[in-house]
């Protein structure tokens, strides 16, 4: 038997649950620059395929822009002002070599953004297929306290921020970095003077870059937790938009969304602010150099120190100088925006999954009706008190079993604790005699099914729907299963039958229609223990029958647990578990519970059988 695990995963039983962590994940958000950057390239290895052919061509790409002010130099100097007078073939010589420049230049450049393109798709195809998928196997808890909102903007808009930076950005970066060396060495074969003049007119900037960095990487930071702030507060009444149009509350609603929009607004130009004033400082410098260049040189000229040609030479290398500069300015602003996303995707990543599956080194369950075992279980919420309290139980394989009690009381934890959505904190679950957190997650989703209390379809057809219990299951083997539950009629008489679309969270369904695509689904799994959430608490009456038919088939041959809400369930079982404040106080068949006076069973009876006028 395994070590039992602390667990940190939620359950619907309490509301308190959801005040249990009411901050955003902030791991990875106090990643520095360089550690994110590699971390990142761990996460998507794809960035780095091929990186030095890539590297290659940004060399060749930025050698090339050097060429023309070089062949421009020697054409005045030489071919036109040379000793001898001008020299025609000379002068064509250079210009075909800054033709040839120039080509093989863009060629370059064109190999370059191509592979630069493929390898940043690739990679950050793989990192969001890797935060998706984590956010899977995140702790309940976290998913409940996490606003769906910012779950989806690390997904999708973090990631494209970086994408834009990689694509755009990165590499350019470290191409415009050599572009400036190469052209600080040519100007200093042409004159060091000028180069001094350049330089020092630039220092300003080079020196606040460090202050810039640190500034932006805060402002885009905030930013970025605000994109997932607005996109919640958004999506919010979009999925509630029944609930804002029934309460009158639009007025409300839109505040709150104008809020977030202006949180976002302000962040945004702030972090604006800050990249307007760096790339002022770069225009200023650039004009200060060129001036500065046009002045000294023509000084320099007249003393005899420089040639025409040289000149002329050395004003493009200033705009060779001038241009990557100005463009790693603003790519530095990107940088930070892409930064701060790839911290708060890396934050999805390095939050620890709290259901580990034990894989190759785990144990299959066999099939057949599943035994039941509770051994000293306990469970609570982090930083909460005990839901559950020290529960010993046992179910028979293919019993039908009821678990009642009051709201809060903690009966939906067993359904979580039975399908390891979540593991006790102390003891430990049993199916067959083996620890739940032993059993492949495999073998454990294929032999227990949870039929929650709203059955979630997604924006499909029923066919589609239906086919999550079975993936390979064809047409005629889902209208099998059908006939088996009593559901052949009803889905005969369905406008499109098997095809009809369900709309967006089966909302063209009724409550009763959606729990019976629910358990059409759970049928075609065919699990060997089925678990039941209040799964009839919230059918309309006109389905209530039929709803109960199917799950008395469905529950032929099977262990069930049933978490029931209508006590009709509790005395159709085969035996009743009563649950309170935590603890098991009662079990036995309905006739003896609800016979015995004082019983807590015989109590929640009553009321019951009072609601329904009986």
């Amino acid at each position: 038997m395994s070590t039992p695990v602390t667990p940190t995963t939620p359950v619907t039983d309490a509301k308190r649950a959801a005040s249990a962590s009411g901050t955003e994940m902030t791991t990875g958000e106090d990643l520095r620059a360089l550690e994110t950057l590699r971390r990142g390239l761990h996460h998507s290895p794809e960035l780095t395929e091929g990186i030095r052919v890539t590297l290659l061509l940004a060399v060749l790409a930025s050698a090339g822009q050097v060429v023309v002010p070089i062949a421009v130099q020697q054409t005045l100097d030489r071919g036109l002002d040379g000793p001898g007078g001008p020299d025609t073939s000379f002068t064509v010589l250079m210009g075909l070599v800054a033709a040839v420049a120039v080509v093989l230049t863009s060629v370059a450049s064109f190999a370059m953004t191509t592979r630069l393109f493929r390898t940043a798709e690739r990679g950050l195809a793989t990192l969001r297929t890797k935060a998706f998928r984590h956010v899977h196997d995140l702790p309940l808890l976290t998913q409940n306290t996490e606003r769906r909102g910012s779950l989806v903007s690390r997904v999708t808009s973090d990631v494209d921020q970086v994408s834009q930076f990689l694509v755009f950005g990165g590499l350019l970066f470290v191409v415009s970095i050599g572009q400036v060396l190469l052209a600080t060495v040519v100007m200093l074969f042409y004159s060091w003077q000028l180069t001094i003049v350049v330089w020092l007119c630039f220092a300003p900037l080079f020196m606040s870059l460090r202050y810039f960095q640190r500034k932006l990487s805060d402002a885009y930071g905030v930013v970025r937790r605000q994109v997932g702030s607005m996109l919640s507060a958004i999506s919010e009444p979009v999925v509630g938009a029944a609930v804002v149009r029934s309460y009158a509350i639009e007025a409300r609603t839109q505040a709150r969304i104008d809020e977030a929009v202006s949180i976002h607004q302000r962040a945004s130009t702030r972090a604006q602010g800050f990249t307007a004033v760096s790339f002022s400082l770069g225009g200023l410098s650039a004009g200060l150099a060129n001036a500065g260049v046009l002045i000294v040189g023509i000084w320099l000229g007249f003393a005899g120190d420089i040639t025409a040609g040289e000149v002329i030479a050395f004003a493009f290398l200033v705009t060779l100088f001038v241009g990557p500069v100005q463009m790693g300015t603003q790519i530095l602003t990107d940088a930070q925006s892409a930064i701060a996303g790839w911290r708060r995707v890396i934050g999805i990543l390095d939050t620890p999954a709290d259901l580990v599956d034990p894989g190759p080194d785990g144990q299959d369950l066999p099939r057949g009706p599943i035994d039941v075992r509770f051994e000293g279980v306990q469970f609570a919420y982090p930083g909460g008190p005990p839901v559950l309290r020290d529960v010993d139980l046992s179910i028979d394989a293919g019993r039908k079993v009821a678990i009642v009690g009051e709201t809060g009381s903690g009966k939906s934890t067993f359904a979580k604790l039975l399908t390891r959505l979540m593991d006790p904190s102390e003891g430990a679950v049993l199916l067959d005699g083996i620890d739940v957190r032993d059993i492949t997650q495999t073998s454990l989703r294929s032999s227990v099914v949870l039929v929650p209390q709203e059955g979630f379809l997604f924006d499909d057809t029923i066919t589609a729907n239906v086919r999550y219990g079975r993936l390979g299951a064809t047409e005629d083997e889902i209208r099998a299963s059908a006939e088996e539950l009593g559901l052949d009629d009803w889905l005969a008489g369905l406008p499109e039958g098997l095809d009809t679309q369900v709309g967006q969270r089966g909302e063209s369904l009724s409550a009763g229609e959606r729990q019976l695509v629910a358990l059409l689904r759970a049928h075609l799994a065919d699990p060997d223990l089925l678990v039941l959430d209040e799964a009839t608490s919230a059918v309309d009456p006109r389905l209530e029958m039929r709803i109960s038919r199917a799950l008395e088939r469905l529950m032929s041959g099977r262990t069930s647990v049933t978490i029931a809400h209508r006590l009709s369930t509790a005395e159709n079982a085969d035996e009743v578990v009563v649950v309170d404040q935590g603890r098991v106080v009662q079990r036995g068949p309905h006739a003896v519970l609800v016979a015995e006076p004082g019983g807590v069973y015989a109590g929640l009876h009553r009321s019951w059988a009072a609601q329904q006028g009986t």
